[in-house]
């Protein structure tokens, strides 16, 4: 297929533009613009590259001579919502900053849903995802640990906002799709749990659901989900 490469290949070494030819009708900020559109409103699964080059007016096989693969497709949308982030001066509370960052990484996977299927170390080493974790170091440098051990508490907090949101993503999307209300849903589930726990036969969740039986804060459980991973990280040593 035209633009495929025989050998491994990373987007970012190939040049946008080959050769003395015209200059390129597209760029790679368009073409990547286009994909995250069309996976913004429907979805990541929509996302082929006939569909992009259909968004961009041209043909597929000449997409395919900017974007050999559609791994790199999704490196290309990957980069272009990293670069949504805001870098603030560090604060010297590397604590505070990382949490931070965290939070402005749930944010931005709520703006584009398709986020946590398609995060992957392999993504790591783009433009903007090599100027994110540049910053995430310098916000760590109060932290006396070696860079190896910055670089796994960065992989670790990202890996808890991930799943964090991938839940609360595949939760909404299911409670869109019920032919009821999400308190019908939920009063049912309840009150069968209710049952369940009463039965005694779950003596240790029985006593867990009467210390606490209201409404879970979720932003709070999201909150001290990361600070017990920071904090847990510095008592790890």
């Amino acid at each position: 297929m035209a633009g495929r490469p025989a050998v491994p290949e990373v987007i970012w070494a190939r040049p946008e533009r080959t050769g003395r030819g015209p200059r390129p009708a597209h760029s790679r900020a368009d073409i990547a613009a286009a994909a995250v559109r069309v996976a913004d409103a429907e979805g990541v699964d929509a996302v082929s590259m006939r569909k992009i080059a259909a968004e961009l007016d041209m043909g597929t096989m000449s997409l395919y001579n900017y974007v050999p693969r559609k791994e790199d497709l999704y490196e290309l949308m990957i980069d272009a919502v990293s670069g949504e982030y805001a870098y603030p001066e560090p604060t010297g509370d590397w604590r505070e900053d990382v949490l931070s960052l965290a939070r402005q990484t749930r944010a931005l996977m709520h703006r584009h849903p398709w986020m946590p299927r398609l995060m992957s170390p392999v993504y790591g080493f783009s433009p903007n995802a090599l100027t994110y974790l540049e910053y995430c170091l310098s916000c760590l440098d109060p932290l006396e640990r070696p860079y190896g051990a910055k670089m796994e508490l960065i992989a670790a907090v990202t890996s808890v906002v991930t799943t964090y949101v991938a839940n609360e993503i595949a939760t909404g999307e299911r409670t869109r799709s019920l032919p009821w209300s999400a308190e019908q849903e939920q009063a049912v589930r309840i009150a069968y749990l209710g049952g369940q726990v009463a039965s005694g036969r779950y003596p240790r969740l029985a006593a867990a659901f009467s210390e606490d039986s209201g409404p879970i804060d979720l932003e709070a459980v999201f909150e001290r989900a990361l600070r017990r991973v920071v904090e847990g990280f510095v008592a790890a040593g």
